[in-house]
Formats: C-alpha cells, sequence, structure tokens
C-alpha cells in the first residue's frame, strides 16, 4: 500500500500546502551589479562586509536574513519550532554557527547547492505533518569561501575556464507557516543521485544537468502533469551551457521545455559581467527564488512555478582521489 501523501515513485503533496510568509535576500557587490539587482533586500558594498575574513562575512549574511525574514513575519526566535539550513563550508559551518546565535531548534542540511530546497521540502514535510506550526530556513555561499575551498586559493588568481560558473556571494531566508497569507508549496519531487562520470571541477554544470532533466520528467511522469501545466520551469544554478544541456536532456525525454524554463544561474549575471558561464552557489537558487521568483508570483506574472535546485556532491578529498562527480536536484512546486 502506497504512502498516503506519495504520488509515484519520488513526489510528495502537502494535504495543507505551508505557506511562504516572508523572505529576505543579502547579496555581494557583483551581484549588485546584475540584471536582478532592484530583486534584492540588501547589497554589500564589499565581500568582507566588516568582518576580518570571508568565512566571517558569509555567516554574517546568513545571521541577517534570517532575522530580517522572522521580523517581517512578525516573529521571534522563540517562535520557531525548527531551523533548517545549509552552506558549503566544511561541516556547515555558516549554519552552524547562525543556529547557535539564534537558539531554535536546529536541523542542518546539505545537499550542496540544492540546500535552499532541500530545506524546503523538510519544512513543508514537517508542518503538513502536524509538527511545526513555524520553521525558519535559509542558505548561504560567498564567491571566495567556496572558490578557496573546492578550487584554489583565491589569492591565487588562478585563470577560470570559460565553462566555470561563479558561486554567487549571498544569502537568503524565509519562513515557511502552516496558515497565513502568501504563495504556496504544494509539492515537492525529491531527486535521487545521479553520476554520469563527468568528473571536472570546474564544470559541475555538465555533472548536475542530468540530474536536473531526471527530476523534472519524473516529477511529471508521477503527477500525470504536462509541462504547460506550468508557467515555468526553474533550475538552481546549470548556467548557460548547462542550461542548454538541461533542454536538449529533456528533448531526448519527450519534453520540449525551452520556452518556459529559466536557470537562476543563467540570469542573475549580465554577460558583461564577466562570470564566464553565470552562476552557481547555495545562494543562486535562494536569493534568486526569495527576491525575484516570488515577486513575480506576487505580482500575478506566474502562478504556478517548478523550481528545481542542483547540487554537485563533490568535495576536495573526492576530486583529489579522481572521483566523478555525483549530482542531486530537488523540485518544489510553488503556486500562488
Amino acid at each position: 500500500m502506497a504512502a498516503p501523501k506519495k504520488n509515484g515513485q519520488q513526489t510528495v503533496w502537502f494535504q495543507n500546502p505551508p505557506v511562504i510568509l516572508a523572505t529576505a535576500t543579502i547579496v555581494g557587490p557583483k551581484e549588485g551589479q546584475g540584471p536582478l539587482a532592484q530583486t534584492f533586500d540588501k547589497i554589500l558594498d564589499d565581500n568582507y562586509y566588516g568582518e576580518q575574513t570571508w568565512e566571517k562575512a558569509e555567516r554574517r549574511m546568513l545571521l541577517e536574513v534570517m532575522q530580517m525574514a522572522m521580523e517581517r513575519a512578525g516573529l521571534t526566535p522563540q517562535s520557531f519550532d525548527f531551523m533548517l539550513a545549509g552552506d558549503l563550508l566544511n561541516q556547515i559551518i555558516s549554519a552552524n554557527f547562525v543556529a547557535r546565535d539564534l537558539g531554535i531548534p536546529f536541523l542542518g542540511l546539505y545537499g550542496a547547492c540544492s540546500t535552499m530546497f532541500e530545506s524546503m521540502t523538510v519544512g513543508a514535510m514537517l508542518i503538513d505533518g502536524g509538527f511545526a506550526e513555524y520553521v525558519l530556513i535559509g542558505s548561504s555561499s560567498h564567491y571566495a569561501t567556496a572558490e578557496r575551498q573546492y578550487r584554489f586559493p583565491t589569492e591565487q588568481g588562478v585563470q577560470r575556464p570559460l565553462y566555470n560558473t561563479w558561486t554567487v556571494t549571498g544569502a537568503a531566508a524565509m519562513v515557511l507557516a502552516r496558515q497565513g497569507q502568501g504563495p504556496r508549496v504544494t509539492h515537492a519531487t525529491i531527486g535521487k543521485v545521479i553520476d554520469l562520470g563527468q568528473g571536472d571541477p570546474m564544470d559541475m554544470p555538465a555533472a548536475m544537468a542530468p540530474a536536473a532533466a531526471d527530476t523534472i520528467a519524473r516529477h511529471l511522469l508521477d503527477t500525470g502533469r504536462k509541462p504547460d501545466y506550468y508557467d515555468l520551469f526553474v533550475t538552481g544554478d546549470l548556467g548557460v551551457y548547462g542550461r542548454e544541456l538541461a533542454v536538449k536532456l529533456m528533448q531526448q525525454k519527450g519534453y520540449d521545455l525551452a520556452s518556459r524554463y529559466k536557470d537562476c544561474g543563467a540570469i542573475i549575471y549580465s554577460p558583461e559581467q564577466d562570470t564566464h558561464a553565470g552562476g552557481s552557489g547555495c545562494a543562486c537558487v535562494a536569493v534568486v527564488t526569495c527576491g525575484y521568483l516570488l515577486q513575480e508570483i506576487k505580482a500575478g506574472r506566474i502562478k504556478r512555478m517548478f523550481g528545481v535546485a542542483t547540487g554537485a556532491l563533490l568535495s576536495p578529498t573526492s576530486t583529489q582521489q579522481g572521483e566523478t562527480i555525483p549530482a542531486i536536484a530537488h523540485g518544489v512546486v510553488i503556486e500562488a
């Protein structure tokens, strides 16, 4: 007998869809020069944000967006049943220290750049299951912290290949609630780890695009919906070339999404900003969703969207040992 709130193999539906009560975003200077600048709540003047290290700057951004989202919802830390958050740094230290400062019961999550949507999924399950009234979720990344952890010392100034994406400096937070006014999270499709053998850490979108295509196709099969049910399909951080690859993979599966599909990494920067293939990082899908996309939904320009956040599940150790890059993609349906 199938679980009563399960649709097909990987999709769940929420009987009482949680409400997105409030959001908040902070981005770095480069993101503040891009085409979505007007959709962010705060833009930093420099990447250190008054701190001694980039890691401490990232932590401060995450703490501030959490506090901002709570204030907008008219809530205090004591109002929340759970906090769900994660980031790219080893042992998710940004989220851990913010959880220490806020004092909310905490579940640290890691899905690489898919962490924000993983948190939304688990948070929606907690609320729909009757385990929580309010859940605070968030995610962050920083170009300089991720670059020196996963690739090369930032100070070394290594030349990046043209197919490389740029880790978004930013943080976003969201308040999910059992009741209230706002867009709702109605379904979630939990991804499987997909690995087609791509092993270049400079080209993570090529590893993640197959996972995105797999989750989108599975969602449509699980729900029996056609692509035109949604006004928009959005992926997290495939960038320009990863988006092209995802489109081709979906065509092979029998779905033509090109006319209603955007990628957060492909729209957060302009070509003149020289980020090469676009944006990536935990903050990429987080700030674009909590800023631009939810503003579009609230304005009535989007009624239903299926967002798919992608994550490359590699580590410096696995790369040094010659491993390929497993990838994950988690999808959520947000409806006006």
